[in-house]
């Protein structure tokens, strides 16, 4: 059996991939470009050549695209036993500049892409408890974030509805939730961590260090996992202050950038 990763080629993508060829295991390997996967697939063999890897492209906002991804998955028989939905869509702008385009692929990708992936791969996969479904969230899904509004939104969305399933497939499947701070990735990503500063530095965390703490607490089957110390006081600071003081907090430091990557 597979564990499927999307958004393999990216930052964070690319860290669990690594990660789990160590451990041997067998990858199926998702993400918007086939030369990209290819690129990938020849780099993890070239270190890890006993891995078997297969790639398969796919646009997570399209949804005869997803039908199309699982449909191969039947012909070749493919099973699963784990999901790392990395894919994420971190467009950051004021939402009068949004386009409709912009609008409907960052909320496809970030929600119904997982939403979609997550049920795609629980219907293939064995319901014994022993199967693991992670979903890269954000922390911030904290709160609402001006200047970030829809990113937030839909993080927190995803988090939400990973909770409420875990109900239902209880002792049949893990289901966890990540949400961690900056991963330094993209030149772009990082440039967005040194503008922050103080707290963009302690929130940090390296692609690997939240791929490793992310398999970790999908094993303990955790609801959801907030990688770092500071992020977790973070998180705690931003749950106990007033709503009006955070908003103009965060507002007063995202309006200074933009981000309209993807």
């Amino acid at each position: 059996m597979f564990t499927l990763i999307t958004g393999a080629c990216g930052g964070l993508g690319g860290a669990f991939s690594e990660l789990l060829a160590e451990r041997g295991e067998a990858l199926y390997l998702t993400g918007r470009s086939e030369e990209r996967l290819a690129a990938l697939r020849a780099s993890l063999l070239a270190r890890f050549p006993s891995v078997e890897i297969r790639t398969r492209a796919c646009d997570l906002a399209d949804e005869k695209d997803r039908k199309a991804f699982f449909a191969a998955c039947d012909e070749e028989g493919i099973r699963f036993c784990r999901l790392v939905y990395v894919a994420g869509v971190d467009t950051q702008m004021a939402f009068e500049k949004y386009g409709e385009e912009k609008l409907v692929m960052q909320t496809r990708v970030n929600l119904e892409g997982a939403v979609s992936f997550l049920r795609g791969v629980l219907a293939r996969c064995p319901l014994d408890g022993t199967s693991e479904l992670l979903v890269i969230g954000s922390l911030s899904a904290a709160t609402p974030m001006p200047y970030f509004a829809l990113y937030s939104a839909t993080k927190k969305g995803l988090e939400y509805f990973t909770a409420g399933i875990r109900t239902e497939y209880k002792g049949r499947a893990k289901i966890t939730c990540v949400l961690p701070g900056g991963i330094p990735t993209r030149e772009d990503i990082k440039e967005s961590i040194r503008m922050h500063g103080f707290w963009g530095k302690i929130s940090a965390k390296s692609p690997r260090d939240v791929a490793r703490a992310s398999l970790k607490a999908v094993k303990k089957n955790k609801r959801k996992k907030i990688v770092g110390f500071w992020n977790k006081v973070i998180a705690f600071a931003t749950n106990v202050a007033p709503m009006s003081v955070k908003l103009r907090f965060i507002a007063r430091r995202w309006k200074r950038e933009e981000k309209n990557y993807y």
